[in-house]
């Protein structure tokens, strides 16, 4: 099984309705917070290509941020990645 990732911080509000989808479509992820941790922001571009949070990974899969998440679910593709 390929790592579910969020990376994210603790007082972003698209972060927290990321959060609430995931959960609410099963989906377990690991919370990787970048507050304050230069080296884990460093890896989150490093693996985006983006700075800005959330970033999620599902399945091995980049999503994006919390906007992408939201249109990947509306298309139905969301289930297509989480059920690889």
């Amino acid at each position: 099984m390929k790592k579910n990732i969020m990376y994210c911080s603790d007082s972003c509000p698209f972060c927290q309705r990321a959060y609430q989808l995931l959960s609410s479509k099963g989906v377990p992820f690991k919370k990787v917070h970048v507050d304050g941790k230069q080296n884990i922001w460093d890896e989150m571009i490093e693996k985006t290509g983006r700075n800005t949070v959330p970033q999620i990974i599902i399945n091995g899969t980049h999503i994006g941020g919390f906007s992408e998440l939201y249109a990947t679910n509306q298309s139905g593709k969301l289930d297509e990645i989480i059920n690889v």
